[in-house]
């Protein structure tokens, strides 16, 4: 058993829990590291994620 983790120290309430979510965010690191797809530059998308929201805040606005 898993011992119990403080919330000061740690937002997961057992050790497992963390080691677990360690796990997965180093795969899902690892997995974009070994992604052959061209990188998009952070600019370029934080512009298309503007427009995004710029557009769905017109199409609200409008309804």
């Amino acid at each position: 058993m898993s011992a119990e983790l403080s919330p000061i120290v740690s937002e997961f309430e057992t050790e497992e829990q963390a080691a677990r979510y360690d796990r997965w965010f180093r795969a899902k690191v690892q997995a974009s590291l070994d992604d052959p797809r061209p990188s998009i530059p952070h600019d370029q998308v934080m512009a298309e994620m503007r427009a995004l929201i710029e557009s769905k805040r017109n199409k609200r606005n409008a309804d």
